[in-house]
């Protein structure tokens, strides 16, 4: 027990109440008049001072038995501690959970009899004190304030179901039936703090206008990734009209832009686009989805110029504001996931979809640069060996290394795109003595590397790719030739037995196999034709319709050369089944190969 614990049991509780009482208004007045420009370390240690006189206040005033007369200031002073610790934290802890469980605790010390409450959870524990709070008129205003700061807990952690159950009991019978966060805090009406209350942090409605401007923000994210697009509107315009932060509007205009272009209104959402880029100096977000928007609009270069500028964004460090001492929206709100339209990614993410891109316009100039400036980027960082990131979202390094190939052979670089495949192939060498078990995982679709042979095969063809342009028939068919070496010591997926958890990784492995084969076969058997041997072409045109049933390419090519040979009923057999068959759709590969 502290001393001054010890000199309040021996004087008068009233005098006691008004030191405490004093030093909880000086702690708050330091608290307000500290300065967000300051610099940050001496701020944070400011604040730190702060909390640790709150601590040590609350401390004290917990060391004596619960009472009536005491609770209106212990419930304030547990308030401002906790609103000052998740502001120096950004973010609430399990530690505050508890101090919230152990102020409700206290208010019902003061009940008798005792309520049990050793298997209650904090739900249960609001459920009790706000029913003990009617003969309590006197504790209200705390109350409702140490309920903002649990429902602030319970919105950030996406416990929406107790903090729907929590609002209900704050706002009465009237509205029990109702589950709308927004509806239910707009009804949630906080009593008014008496003229002579001990000084707060944030009072109840501050709070109530965060969890408003916060839970609309949420709720509008998650009825746009699930497709509620007018739900999503309208909430994000309750958001976006509340208590935001420069960097929670750029936010909620972007998000806002996003739900206006899936519903067809590209005008507006560029609109949205442009007010976000005016808020701040964080463009990443609204650069990535005005490259959509460009990109559904058809506007190629527009598109790709948004892409650069976002690369150039990322790279820059912005310093960030010093947060206020107070539980604001951006302390409410979880990180953006994959799914997210607030996802912007990485740079390298940025880099690639700007190369990928430029190669899908058939910009394969700027696609080879980027791709080389990824992959400096990318190996930059890496590990000697080849250890695959992990996947979604996008490639893995060896398909990066391939796709950077793909685009170096189309800008006519051939000679760097055989050094990139070489850097690939060094970096997958130690896995070659176990390509039997490797193959054997491709086509049951396990383990941690099952695409590896289709990534060295590829590679192989590749550079077979390479070779012909540089006009070099030996090394091209040499590497052609060792591409199916590879591609056929693969059996395709036995799907009579396969097993039903793996059967889609198998099934889709097994098209890009397809594919590769086909693709290789072609190529070996277009080297063929140049050299005049077009009975050795024949038999890999065969091959490949065989092996790919359905594919276009290996139809025409096969049709080409039974002509050349003079095969005509052959050829006119192929010619009908050409014009009647429909293509398969080869978006079904899991990688999908240039060819």
């Amino acid at each position: 027990m502290s001393r001054r614990t010890l000199l309040c049991a021996s004087t008068p509780r009233a005098s006691c109440l008004d030191l405490w009482r004093e030093k909880n208004d000086r702690l708050v007045r330091r608290a307000k008049e500290l300065v967000p420009q300051e610099c940050s370390l001496r701020r944070q240690q400011l604040t730190q001072d702060i909390l640790e006189g709150l601590s040590g206040l609350l401390h004290s005033l917990q060391g004596l038995p619960a009472a009536v007369s005491v609770l209106p200031l212990e419930l304030t002073v547990t308030c401002n501690f906790i609103i000052l610790r998740a502001s120096l934290t950004q973010g609430f802890t399990e530690d505050q959970a508890q101090d919230i469980q152990q102020a409700l605790e206290r208010v019902l010390e003061t009940q008798e009899p005792l309520v049990p409450r050793l298997e209650q959870g904090l739900r249960e524990l609001w459920d009790s004190v706000l029913h003990a709070s009617s003969l309590l008129p006197e504790l209200l205003p705390a109350l409702h304030l140490l309920a903002g700061l649990q429902a602030a807990l319970w919105l950030s952690t996406d416990h929406l179901g107790d903090l729907a159950l929590l609002l209900q009991a704050l706002n009465g019978s009237q509205n029990r039936a109702s589950e709308d966060l927004l509806l239910l805090l707009k009804t949630w009406s906080p009593p008014a703090e008496e003229s002579d209350a001990p000084l707060i942090l944030q009072d109840a409605w501050g709070l109530r206008d965060v969890l408003l401007t916060a839970s609309a923000f949420h709720q509008g994210l998650q009825e746009l990734i699930t497709g509620s697009l007018p739900k999503a509107l309208s909430s994000l315009h309750e958001a976006a009209s509340g208590l935001c932060s420069r960097p929670v509007l750029v936010q909620v205009y972007t998000a806002l832009g996003n739900c206006l272009r899936k519903m067809g209104n590209p005008q507006r959402a560029l609109l949205y686009l442009i007010a976000a880029l005016k808020e701040g100096s964080a463009l990443g977000l609204p650069l990535l989805e005005a490259s959509r928007l460009y990109r559904q609009l058809g506007n190629t270069t527009a598109e790709l110029e948004s892409l650069e500028l976002l690369f150039e964004a990322l790279s820059v460090t912005h310093k960030s504001e010093a947060p206020h001492i107070l539980i604001e929206v951006e302390l409410l709100l979880p990180q953006p996931g994959p799914a997210s339209p607030l996802h912007c990614g990485t740079q390298s993410q940025v880099k690639h979809l700007l190369a990928s891109r430029c190669l899908q316009m058939g910009r394969a100039e700027e696609a080879a640069e980027h791709y080389l400036d990824l992959l400096a980027l990318l190996l930059d960082v890496s590990e000697p060996r080849f250890s695959p990131p992990p996947c979604p979202p996008g490639p893995c390094m060896p398909e990066v290394f391939l796709e950077a190939a793909v685009a170096l052979i189309k800008a006519g670089r051939a000679q760097d795109a055989l050094t990139v495949c070489e850097e690939l192939l060094s970096r997958t060498s130690s896995l070659l003595p176990k390509m039997s078990w490797l193959w054997e995982d491709v086509r049951k679709g396990t383990k941690e590397l099952p695409h590896c042979p289709l990534w060295v095969s590829a590679a192989h063809l590749l550079q077979g790719q390479a070779w012909v342009q540089l006009r070099a028939q030996k090394e091209a068919v040499g590497e052609f030739s060792h591409c199916l070496e590879l591609l056929f010591r693969a059996v395709p997926e036995d799907k009579d037995q396969g097993g039903a958890s793996n059967c889609e990784q198998g099934c889709s492995s097994d098209v890009a196999l397809q594919h590769l084969r086909a693709a290789a076969l072609i190529s070996r058997g277009l080297e063929w034709v140049a050299s005049g041997q077009d009975t050795k072409a024949l038999q890999d045109f065969l091959l490949s319709v065989q092996v790919c049933p359905g594919h276009r390419d290996a139809s025409f090519h096969l049709l080409q050369t039974l002509r050349n040979l003079n095969r005509r009923d052959e050829a006119n057999a192929v010619w009908w089944k050409l014009k009647t068959q429909t293509q398969v759709p080869q978006e079904e590969a899991t990688w999908h190969h240039p060819f």
